[in-house]
């Protein structure tokens, strides 16, 4: 029998930072304006909204964001398509040669983008240097694709014959999430260059600081100007770019509801999708696994950047015969680890992004004991020692045993992103995820994203697929071309 355990440090939801806190000798100033097309970083010049961004470690104002209305909107569109126009005529290894060097250019690098991202939104240090490395990899293997775009030759009866060429789409719009601010901007414009797109970006406008610095690299490395440019903005923004009549296709990463918005607004200009909608993923441990591997899949499903992943593994199944080993173990484990200041190097656990969002997550953890859960640590707000860090939106890492689907089914199984299981018996383990429909499956591991693997979901958590080669199917569009070698066969 199978029973269920949930972990749940839910993702946050509010503002994050774009500047560089140093622990050791406070602050440096962020680098503004946060805009960014005809391959320089742009100053708005009549500013009708702008909005704060926080430092979730300290809770400090660190700028005010500038957001894009319809002129820049434009702008950034009109630079991309004439970008487009020299770069969809370039070779492949001539794309691939411009990727390479801003791979090179990250990989110098490496410790600043961090740093920064540290600051912009809140996760340890180390997992922004793996995020760093992750982006810079996605650009390193897309740069080898883009020379292996390739048609088909199909030879017709009497010596004619028919090819195709695979052509690029246009002008691209990515529209990235805030947990993984660098990682997603290379994930989304890799692909695109790679087949001849050019980009607009718009980050999360709660982490807008290292998509900018991203542009900057693709400058640097000789890409042409306007190729990836950034549109700071929210809601309105967004809208703009999906209703826009140059755009081609829309890549979004981030939440159902908005998702459906976006498909509803692009199917309007019949423009081209792909979602990332993240989900609510199972973990299944089955009582012949390997309890040490077991639980820290666990801990690696639900625990990485503070909770805040799409394809987290909240709901955790645990066979009978082995709960109370496994329990006790996860509790010692989760309450061992270090929160705190994300930038240094002992730290596991960051902070939220935003006061509010704390407060609404500590008041699902309340929920959750109101309708029979039982908390088996954590859940708490954390202050910690660091004056510094005092203002911060810190909690303890929750765990959450004896639910009874409390938090409504129906998202529960339409939201299947991802799945793990963790068992030694390989036949049960394939047979298991044979019947189980998740975009993306783990068999005793979890939350690995190499860039050379298809990454994606069923159901309502996305359509299309993000890395691997599938991916060109995706920024890429197919022309046939018939040859005709004799005479036309006319019925008039």
């Amino acid at each position: 029998m199978i029973i269920l355990v949930l972990f749940r440090f839910l993702r946050p939801a509010a503002l994050l930072s774009a500047a560089l806190r140093c622990a050791s000798s406070g602050t440096v100033d962020v680098k503004v304006p946060l805009n960014f097309w005809c391959g320089d970083r742009v100053k708005i010049k009549d500013v009708s909204t702008t909005e704060p961004v926080y430092e979730p470690a300290t809770g400090r104002v660190l700028c005010e964001l500038e957001l894009c209305g319809s002129v820049e909107v434009n702008q950034a569109v009109q630079a991309a398509q004439s970008a487009y126009q020299a770069w969809s005529r370039m070779s492949g290894m001539e794309r691939a040669h411009i990727m390479i060097e801003a791979a090179r250019i990250i990989e110098n690098r490496r410790e600043d983008i961090a740093e920064i991202e540290v600051v912009n939104n809140g996760k340890s240090i180390t997992e922004a240097r793996m995020d760093v490395d992750s982006a810079r990899l996605c650009i390193e293997y897309y740069a080898g694709v883009a020379s292996t775009l390739a048609g088909q030759h199909i030879q017709l009866p009497g010596g004619s014959f028919a090819y195709t060429r695979r052509e690029p789409l246009g002008v691209c719009v990515g529209i990235g999430a805030w947990n993984y601010p660098f990682q997603i901007a290379a994930w989304k414009s890799a692909p695109a260059l790679a087949c001849g797109n050019s980009m607009v970006f718009k980050p999360s406008p709660v982490t807008p600081v290292t998509a900018v610095m991203l542009a900057e690299i693709y400058a640097k490395a000789g890409a042409p100007e306007g190729l990836f440019n950034i549109v700071q903005g929210g809601q309105e923004t967004g809208n703009l770019l999906c209703h826009h009549p140059d755009v081609a296709k829309v890549s979004f990463t981030g939440s159902v509801p908005t998702g459906k918005k976006i498909m509803e607004m692009c199917s309007k200009g019949v423009k081209q999708v792909t979602l990332e909608l993240g989900g609510k993923s199972p973990l299944l441990i089955f009582e012949d696994s390997d309890l040490g591997n077991a639980v820290k899949g666990a801990l690696m499903a639900n625990f990485l950047s503070q909770g805040q992943v799409c394809s987290n593994g909240t709901r955790v199944f645990v066979q009978r015969q082995m709960l109370p080993e496994f329990l006790e173990e996860v509790v010692r484990r989760t309450k061992d680890i270090e929160i705190g200041d994300p930038l240094l190097e002992s730290t596991r656990m960051g902070a939220l992004v935003s006061r509010p969002h704390l407060d609404r997550v500590l008041g699902y953890v309340e929920q959750a004991r109101k309708e029979g859960a039982k908390v088996l640590c954590g859940g708490e707000p954390f202050v910690p020692l660091d004056p510094k860090l005092r203002g911060g939106y810190y909690m303890t890492p929750c765990v959450l045993g004896d639910l009874r689907y409390t938090f409504n089914p129906t998202s529960v199984f339409d939201l299947f992103l991802a799945m793990c299981l963790a068992c030694s018996d390989v036949k049960r383990a394939h047979r298991v995820v044979e019947h189980l429909k998740a975009g993306s499956c783990f068999i005793n591991n979890y939350n690995i994203t190499p860039v050379e693997v298809p990454f994606g979901g069923f159901k309502m958590s996305g359509i299309g697929r993000e890395n691997g080669q599938v991916t060109v199917e995706h920024y890429t569009q197919m022309k046939t071309v018939f040859v005709e070698m004799g005479d036309v066969d006319s019925l008039f």
